[in-house]
């Protein structure tokens, strides 16, 4: 570990932020650096105490519980550059939801060779904000629609009605060839794994996840056609590995794509992978109003649209 923070009893007040966390998960995220062994020992030992009394690791935590946290040695956070802040075109927000239009080639969070995302930026921006989070992710070259939580009810509920199937998400895709279908299903298992070089990648395999991908044909031309794609399971470029896998990959997809015809398309003008997360229907966890929130083509994606036709 790096420097040491003193060795000192902590006094936690919880608030909404974390009301609801097992206190075992509580300590893991408060005590980084800490082994998750030494942490549940000093739970089975009585050292933590939640309003005086002692509690196991199942304990959920309530709003206004005071935690004593015991002296441990706790690494303090690396230097490092800090994400700079910034603010994203709102779509819509209320006390529990935030909905952004992301735009391409900016990732989600940090991670993998990027140093900071969205997420990140975001905590940055709002400092005032004691509880962010992503209810999913998108790809970093996808625009469009991005779901944050407020509060950690609403993330709970928005990932047990993404689970259940209970979002409608759409995508719209531009393709290489002429797609003469007007709705296909597509049921075909994804299984991740690593290439030569350690880069993560996808393929259509029985032995994985099962997806499930609807496409609708928008509007087709002679060499490319723009679907509509409705997910109805979150698998890794599920979009992506399901088109390039029916033959029709997507334009500009630098990994799954047709290289020769990104060149090409890149001369014609698009500079960038065709694929935009475009609608996101539910019925909003907390209120029950029932939400549909759209993002518009970027203005990039559109012109590329209106040079084929």
């Amino acid at each position: 570990m790096k420097d040491l923070g003193k060795l000192t009893v902590r006094m936690e007040k919880i608030g909404e932020s974390a009301a609801n966390q097992r206190i075992d998960n509580f300590l893991f995220r408060f005590c980084k650096g800490v082994p998750k062994s030494h942490v549940y020992r000093i739970l089975r030992s009585g050292e933590v105490r939640v309003n005086s009394r002692r509690v196991d690791a199942a304990y959920r935590l309530q709003e206004g519980d005071a935690v004593r946290i015991p002296p441990m040695r706790i690494a303090e956070k690396d230097k490092k550059r800090a994400a700079p802040a910034a603010e994203f075109p709102v779509l819509w927000e209320d006390e529990a939801l935030l909905a952004i239009d992301k735009p391409a080639g900016v990732a989600v969070h940090g991670g993998s060779g990027v140093s900071f995302g969205v997420i990140e930026q975001l905590r940055e921006a709002r400092p005032q904000a004691q509880f962010l989070e992503l209810v999913h992710r998108l790809d970093r070259e996808t625009s469009g629609v991005l779901l944050l939580a407020k509060k950690r009810a609403a993330l709970v509920a928005m990932h047990e009605l993404l689970r259940s199937g209970g979002i409608d998400k759409r995508y719209l895709v531009l393709v290489k060839g002429k797609w003469t279908k007007h709705r296909l299903k597509v049921d075909a298992a994804l299984h991740k794994y690593l290439d030569a070089g350690g880069e993560r990648r996808v393929s259509v395999n029985q032995e994985g996840q099962q997806a499930v991908t609807w496409f609708a044909l928008r509007k087709a031309w002679s060499d490319a056609s723009l679907l509509e794609a409705t997910l109805k399971t979150g698998r890794t470029h599920q979009i992506r590995v399901h088109l390039a896998h029916l033959g029709f990959p997507v334009c500009g997809d630098a990994k799954y794509g047709d290289f020769a015809w990104n060149k090409l398309l890149a001369k014609r003008g698009l500079k960038r992978m065709f694929l935009h997360a475009a609608r996101l229907a539910f019925v909003h966890p907390l209120s029950g109003e029932k939400l549909t929130l759209e993002a518009p083509l970027p203005p990039a994606l559109q012109a590329f649209v209106d040079v084929l036709e």
